[in-house]
């Protein structure tokens, strides 16, 4: 597969303050990748940098192989969607989307072409006349991007593009986005701080956290094995569950109950956390971990389900027919499979040294 951008330790500082610390990771030519994270984790500063928008305190980037670290935006071959749609108010739709051809001198008998199949493909043939004043946020969001796209470079630099848009607009426009971008087969990195967002479009996601990289990987796999426990509660919603473990006679518990989670192991950090995902939790009758509920919130399909664990805030996802009712005492189970552990002291992921031998968690006494 070839790489269309590659960031080789990348750094941007400013006086004391360092927005990307020596980052390092690949965009594979064609595919969606999402630079994910909190505000002020550094994913615009990146963006920014392999447009050329910002200098490079340190390292390099290459985009196609080539070494562009120094060179000006207008020679990378990029094209650039913003969060500010950027439209000029006293232009047509057409005069916004051919600007930068006109700009660039490109021959009219082009831009008409250009502009009939990109209208086309963007749904906006009726709306060519009209002023950005005079359409929806949807359709402006369109003509952003029928800009971009008539610029016909073979990669696409988006930053927050939709953010500016109401949820069912969002939603379409992610669909949208995505199967364009499969069309076009064009390579596209997209800066967001929306984790579904995310994982609804990307086909590799890096999630940023204070101008670092937690982890580079496909969204199943962020999900289902996050790096560490920023990852595992900015991925899924409601958030991973994160528990306190503490050492038992019989093995790893959560601290403040007997409930064995993991078996001890010689080769496992001195402080362990669990963390377990709210839907992967299911009320038993008895035999599971004693939780107390605090609150159930209804959601038509699903309750969610806040809990204290031996104090420890829990929340699980449960169908609706579950008869809970806040100060009820419950008993939670869930597959040894789906729990993670994570060393309490750096956050990361720790792979269990032996598995918990049962199909679900359920109390083992610690002692006697």
């Amino acid at each position: 597969m070839s790489v269309a951008i590659e960031a080789r330790s990348l750094r941007k500082a400013w006086d004391d303050t360092t927005a990307v610390d020596g980052i390092g990771f690949t965009a594979p030519a064609g595919e969606f990748t999402v630079l994910l994270g909190p505000s002020g984790c550094g994913k615009s500063t990146t963006l920014r940098l392999i447009a050329g928008l910002e200098e490079a305190t340190d390292g390099a980037v290459l985009i196609g192989g080539a070494d562009v670290t120094r060179r000006p935006p207008n020679d990378r071959q990029i094209s650039m969607v913003f969060q500010s749609y950027a439209l000029f108010p006293h232009l047509s739709v057409a005069e916004n989307i051919l600007f930068g051809l006109k700009v660039r001198r490109v021959p009219a008998a082009e831009r008409a072409e250009r502009l009939t199949r990109v209208a086309a493909l963007l749904g906006l043939e009726h709306l060519l006349d009209r002023r950005p004043s005079q359409i929806s946020g949807g359709q402006q969001q369109r003509v952003a991007l029928g800009r971009a796209i008539i610029a016909e470079k073979p990669i696409c630099l988006m930053d927050e593009p939709l953010s500016n848009l109401d949820a069912k607009l969002r939603h379409e426009m992610r669909v949208e986005l995505k199967a364009l971008q499969r069309k076009l087969g064009i390579t596209m990195v997209y800066v967001t701080h929306d984790q579904v967002e995310a994982i609804a479009m990307a086909d590799r996601i890096i999630v940023m956290n204070g101008g670092r990289i937690e982890q580079n990987a496909d969204p199943r796999t962020l999900y289902d094995r996050p790096a560490s426990t920023f990852v595992a509660r900015f991925i899924g919603t409601p958030p991973m569950n994160i528990l306190d473990l503490g050492r038992g006679a019989g093995g790893w518990t959560i601290t403040g109950d007997r409930t064995v989670i993991a078996p001890s192991h010689p080769a496992l950090p001195e402080r362990m956390q669990l963390g377990v995902r709210p839907e992967d939790i299911t009320l038993a009758e008895a035999g599971g971990v004693p939780a107390t509920v605090e609150q159930v919130e209804y959601l038509g399909a699903d309750l969610l389900v806040d809990c204290r664990v031996a104090g420890q805030p829990l929340v699980a996802r449960v169908a609706t027919h579950h008869p809970v009712a806040a100060g009820q005492t419950v008993s939670l189970v869930w597959p040894a499979a789906r729990q993670h552990l994570f060393d309490a002291a750096t956050g990361a992921r720790v792979e269990a040294a032996a598995g918990h031998p049962d199909p679900t968690v359920t109390p083992r006494p610690a002692g006697p």
